[in-house]
């Protein structure tokens, strides 16, 4: 049931290592399985969204914002015609290389590897290690490239290269460079070029938007940083909740917010794949190689990409950018910057499977510090500083 534009396992670009086909699974659910198995997907369940871990057991973590990552993609990509497995392993994979405390831990380790202090800033950068700084996109990639150490021929968990494109969805220049010297023409090759990935990749990066706008608002509002008169300001919200009350007069608190929710969930489902397949034909796109050679084509209409865009607005304003939430980010900043300031201060700190070859002291530290979980992190702080920054 393939659109002649999909990406077919039969026809994968394949594998970094070769290896023989399984008798029972695709190529792309291979991949997938591959993901749930790992050990660095298992730890999302521990890392950070918005809210921190140990602030309470309902808020979603980078576990559970990957699961609704993939449901919202395998319900567009099915009326699309595109594979459905792929599209899933690509979400369940997307955040692999995130650190701990979410994007305030990846911002602390950046800013961290570009200080230009210090012996270990000295160092000359290893082969195997990105030019710079920390991209997390390009850590998801490492993490089933190389840091998985799960089988005996090879590092890293050997995913399709149509699998490990789709991980790959932001990356800068320099390093783009850096992975097309290591593989011409691979993963890195679009950045260079100016050419798109596939529709599945397009679409799990489409669901990763969607996903995370739409819990954010249900976390912010359990957390009490939320209202849901604040609400009211929000086009794309507010006119759904409007829309739950004229059939639901007596609908009121969360049960109001999980039906608004829901209706704004399937509105923009359904807006991508209207969109979507309007694109596609003005676009003449019949193959995976038109797909290649156009600029994205999966994603929102004009209007619903504007009142998307007026949601995250809001949500920078009222939720990321509270003062309480800022607060709890700058004390997450700290504790990775004192992890990284630690460990490169004295590599003994290190555990002996931290240290890899080929690797420079801050490149070690930075993958052993974006591999922890917030509670790890939290209480390995606590044990090299003997200060307690969270409760």
């Amino acid at each position: 049931m393939l659109a002649p534009y999909a990406c077919d396992p039969d026809r994968s670009r394949g594998r970094r290592h070769p290896e023989p086909p399984a008798p029972t699974r695709n190529a792309f659910q291979r991949d997938r399985d591959r993901v749930i198995h790992c050990t660095a997907f298992r730890r999302l369940v521990y890392k950070t969204q918005v809210f921190l871990n140990h602030e309470g057991d309902l808020f979603r973590t980078r576990l559970t914002h990957s699961l609704e990552v993939a449901q919202l993609g395998r319900s567009i990509a099915r009326p699309l015609g595109l594979h459905e497995d792929l599209v899933e392993a690509i979400a369940l994979a997307h955040d692999l290389g995130h650190t701990p405390f979410g994007h305030a831990g990846q911002d602390a380790l950046n800013a961290c590897l570009h200080e230009d202090t210090g012996p270990a800033a000295q160092e000359p950068r290893g082969e195997a290690e990105p030019h710079g700084g920390f991209e997390h996109n390009l850590q998801s990639l490492r993490v089933v490239d190389e840091l998985e150490e799960r089988y005996p021929a090879f590092d890293g968990l050997n995913l399709c290269f149509e699998t490990r494109e789709g991980i790959l969805k932001h990356c800068s220049r320099a390093n783009a460079q850096w992975l097309e010297a290591r593989e011409p023409g691979g993963v890195g090759h679009r950045f260079l070029t100016g050419r798109s990935p596939s529709l599945e990749a397009q679409l799990a990066n489409v669901a990763d938007e969607i996903a995370y706008n739409a819990h954010d608002i249900d976390d912010g509002v359990r957390s009490g940083l939320l209202t849901l008169e604040q609400l009211e300001a929000v086009p794309l919200f507010e006119t759904f909740r409007r829309e739950a009350l004229a059939e639901h007069p007596a609908l009121r608190g969360r049960r109001l917010l999980y039906e608004a929710i829901r209706r704004m969930l399937s509105a923009q489902v359904y807006d991508v794949i209207d969109a979507t397949r309007r694109a596609l034909r003005d676009a003449g796109v019949q193959t995976l190689e038109d797909v290649c050679a156009s600029p994205p084509l999966l994603g929102f209409s004009g209007g619903m990409r504007a009142a998307s865009a007026e949601l995250k607005r809001f949500l920078m304003t009222h939720l990321y950018r509270h003062p309480q939430v800022m607060e709890t980010t700058g004390r997450a900043r700290r504790v990775v910057a004192d992890l990284y300031r630690a460990y490169c201060g004295d590599p003994a700190l290190l555990p002996p499977g931290a240290r890899r070859a080929g690797l420079s002291l801050r490149r070690q530290v930075a993958d052993y510090i974006a591999g922890m979980t917030d509670r790890y992190a939290i209480r390995e702080h606590e044990r090299l500083t003997g200060e307690r920054l969270f409760a």
